[in-house]
Order: C-alpha cells, then sequence, then structure tokens
C-alpha cells in the first residue's frame, strides 16, 4: 500500500512539473548595482528594517545588538545592546525585529515578553507586552522575517510551538523523558493589538524533527536528533498593501489572503523539477554525513571554536563543501539548521554523523545526529528551503530557488507579483543573500566571509 501511495505521489508531482514546465521561464537578468556597504563586520544578520533617508536599523543576534546606520551604511548607533552601555538592554535571547506603523518598529524581547516601539530614530517610544506568552519565540530571531502589519494593522505572524507530551507505555523506565512528538505544519495567525484578538489566517507545513530517546543497560539516557536534510515546506509573508501569501513548497504555487479576507490560489509556478533517484538520494545522504564528519573533526581539533550550539552542514550539488553560512552561489547548494554541536568530534556508525557527550544541565548524554533513510528523500529535490521567502517593497516575493543544474554566479530567486505569477528571475552577486528591501528598489545585501557579515544596499534594477 505504501509503494501504491508513493508511486501515486510521484505520478502527481511529475503531472504538476510537466505542467509547470510547459509554462516558460522568464530569462535570469542581473540584480542591479550595490551602492553601499558596511565598512565593520557585523556578526549575523537577522532582520533589517529600512527608514526614510536610506537609513537602516539591523539586528544582530548573534552579538545580541540593534544597530541604526546612516543612508551611507556607517556610523552605526547602538540602539539595543547586551551591556550597561545603552539605556535599551538587548535580550538575553535572540531579539526580533519588525516594521510597524509608519517609520516605527517593534523590538521583541523574548525574555521579559515584552515589545519595545521604536521610533525612526530607534529610540523607544512606549513598550507593549507580547500577544500572547507562547508566541515570544517565534516573534523573535529569524522566525521574525516574515513578520508584519496586515491592512487592518493586526500583527501578522507564526504560532508559538506546541508539543504533545506522548503517553507513557506501561513498563517503561520513569527515569527516562517521553519526549512530545512535534508537528509537521504551524498556523500562521494574526492579532489585533488593540483589543488582544487572535484570529488564524492559514497554515504552512514546517521542518519536523524527531527526538530519540533510548536508555543502556546501565540507565544512561542517550538523545538522538532524526533530521531529514531534504524537506518540502512551505512559507509565507505579508506584502506590502497587507495581503498575505504562502508559498507551496509540494507544488509551487502560491495561495493569498487578500486585505479583505479574499482567498486566491494562484497557479502553479514553472520550476525546473528534478527527479532524485534511489542512488541521488543514497549520494546525497552520504555527502550531508561527509560535511558533518569535517565539522566533528574541527571541533575536536579546536574545541573553543564552537563544540555546542547550533551547527551549519552547507552542500553545492550534493556534495560537501560550498560557501561559508550565509553565502550565496548559484549551483545547488543546500543549507541545514542543526541541534547541538558535536561533543567529541568521532564520526559514528549508522546513519549519524558526530557523536556527542553529556549535557551537565540535564545529566543526559547527546547522541550522534541522525538522518533520515534515504528512500524518505522526496521524490523530488524541493524548490526551496525555509527562509527563502521575502516581500519587496512593490508587492512582490522574492523566492530564492534551489537550482537544479550548475549556474555561474550568485542565487537566483524567482521574483512572484501579488497575483502569484512568476514574472522575473534575478541573480544576486556571488556569496549573498537577500536581507531585506526599502522603498524606490532598495534591496540589502547580506555577505559572509571569514571576519564576520557585511551588509550591502543594491538596487533592484
Amino acid at each position: 500500500m505504501q509503494m501504491i501511495i508513493r508511486s501515486l505521489g510521484a505520478a502527481l508531482i511529475l503531472a504538476a512539473s510537466a505542467q509547470a514546465g510547459a509554462q516558460q521561464q522568464p530569462p535570469i537578468r542581473q540584480l542591479g548595482p550595490v551602492v553601499a556597504k558596511t565598512t565593520t563586520p557585523l556578526a549575523s544578520l537577522s532582520s533589517v528594517r529600512h527608514l526614510p533617508g536610506n537609513r537602516v536599523l539591523v539586528n544582530d543576534i548573534a552579538a545580541r545588538t540593534g544597530l541604526l546606520f546612516d543612508s551611507t551604511l556607517a556610523n552605526p548607533i547602538v540602539v539595543a545592546d547586551s551591556t550597561s552601555a545603552t539605556a535599551n538592554a538587548y535580550s538575553g535571547r535572540t531579539g526580533g525585529l519588525i516594521a510597524y506603523r509608519a517609520d516605527s518598529s517593534l523590538f521583541v524581547d523574548p525574555t521579559s515578553m515584552s515589545m519595545l516601539v521604536l521610533d525612526g530614530q530607534g529610540k523607544v517610544a512606549r513598550v507593549m507586552s507580547v500577544p500572547r506568552s507562547q508566541d515570544a519565540m517565534t516573534l523573535s530571531g529569524p522566525f521574525a522575517q516574515s513578520a508584519g502589519l496586515d491592512a487592518q494593522g493586526r500583527l501578522v505572524y507564526r504560532e508559538g510551538f506546541r508539543f504533545a507530551p506522548p503517553p507513557r507505555p506501561a513498563g517503561a523506565n520513569p527515569g527516562m523523558p517521553m519526549m512530545p512528538e512535534q508537528p509537521d505544519s504551524s498556523s500562521i495567525i494574526r492579532v489585533d493589538l488593540a483589543t488582544r484578538k487572535v484570529d488564524t489566517v492559514g497554515a504552512v507545513k514546517i521542518m519536523k524533527l524527531k527526538m530519540n530517546v533510548q536508555t543502556d543497560a546501565n540507565g544512561r539516557v542517550t538523545m538522538t536528533n532524526e533530521i531529514n536534510p531534504l524537506p518540502v515546506v512551505d512559507e509565507w509573508a505579508v506584502l506590502s498593501d497587507g495581503s498575505v501569501a504562502f508559498v507551496r513548497g509540494r507544488d509551487y504555487h502560491v495561495d493569498i489572503v487578500g486585505p479583505d479576507g479574499s482567498k486566491h490560489s494562484a497557479a502553479k509556478m514553472p520550476f525546473d523539477w528534478q527527479r532524485l533517484s534511489d542512488e541521488d538520494k543514497v549520494a546525497f545522504i552520504d555527502s550531508v554525513k561527509a560535511v558533518r564528519e569535517r565539522m566533528a573533526a574541527a571541533a575536536a581539533a579546536n574545541p573553543s571554536a564552537g563544540a555546542s550550539g547550533n551547527q551549519q552542514i552547507v552542500t553545492r550539488d550534493g556534495a560537501a563543501g560550498g560557501p561559508p553560512p550565509g553565502a550565496g552561489g548559484g549551483e545547488p547548494r543546500i543549507m541545514i539548521q542543526m541541534g547541538p554541536g558535536p561533543g567529541g568530534g568521532r564520526a559514528d556508525a549508522g546513519r549519524g554523523g558526530g557523536g556527542g557527550g553529556p549535557n551537565a544541565a540535564t545529566g543526559f548524554t547527546t547522541g550522534p545526529l541522525v538522518f533520515i533513510a534515504p528512500s524518505e528523500l522526496p521524490d523530488y529535490k524541493p524548490p526551496f528551503f525555509a527562509g527563502s521567502v521575502r516581500a519587496d517593497a512593490d508587492g512582490n516575493l522574492w523566492i530564492r530557488t534551489i537550482p537544479t543544474r550548475k549556474i555561474a554566479g550568485g542565487p537566483v530567486y524567482d521574483v512572484v507579483n501579488g497575483k502569484g505569477e512568476l514574472v522575473e528571475r534575478v541573480q544576486i552577486p556571488e556569496g549573498r543573500l537577500v536581507a531585506g528591501f526599502g522603498s524606490g528598489g532598495v534591496v540589502y545585501l547580506s555577505m559572509r566571509d571569514s571576519t564576520g557579515v557585511t551588509l550591502e544596499r543594491a538596487r533592484v534594477r
């Protein structure tokens, strides 16, 4: 039965790809020139907020700093930091920066569950609480990049994570933690900040992370993460007119909820679908494992360089290696966010990567990162990954696509209008990613190298 279902699913996608392939993809054009760039590298670049006069607010979550740059992307003013140097302390966790009314912004502090309303000069005008305590984390960090206001001024964002603890099996070790089943979808909600009334706009498919817990004969508990390095997910964004657009990864089309509440499902967009054979899937998993093992070895050789914390694997064309995190690359490219980093740096047997070690805070051992079996990978390479969609100031979506063939230069973005139609394809300079947009045809780029992250302002044309 499973084979029949898989074959039927593959046939449906093949039919969809044939229909989309019959449409002509627009030719690729180059992005306009870079007109300004920062001279002092940032530690990271989570989100940017364009302000009048080409000034820009930047949320550097790695340095836990909020900065306001002038029109030349120089002379930064510290808006918030993690020291007592300013009156506005940055959150103890990653904060969120969201465009608010006129030239004001919301800075979300998940630690205090508050939202600072920053005026156009980066000064705190007032403070309000987050709409719901369970949503504080999804209003901060990378999750905040898609959040925004709809046409009625309601705040639209992804709801907080909900985990349902599974029932404990009869006879199970009472000391073994029961890991909750993680969801594979999430709701996009909107909140009236005056009345705190909440309603649901739609839902998106998200990457599901499976946690396995095992106890050995000595009672030691080992936890392992099982990762799908090639997930089929949905993305979403608030358009400049207040519409909410949902980009579906299964068949590459856009669903739009208009400012008046109307719903429109656009036709499938043309995409060069690439089928993955069984051999392709095995090779892909093997390449990701190889990168993970190199990361583990590097961490073991230099423990001070971050042997714990989130890790990233980047591959090009299914092969290990590629540009550093945050860089571009016009070839097929995968970026995978990992959980706890390698402890001892050893390569483990099975489907996993680097090994782990005991956690002093919990007493548990973090086992090797485990990848799903190759047969569980999708039959077609998905058109995009999570975090690859941005809305510009002119009502368009920019979707960083996964190339299915080698293309010289940087990443290619599909530009989709407010009707869900693919109107052009734009290639940005190599080693860059789109960080955000401003009015008047302004696009912000991030570029990471060995010194850190550089913010650039360019022209759309």
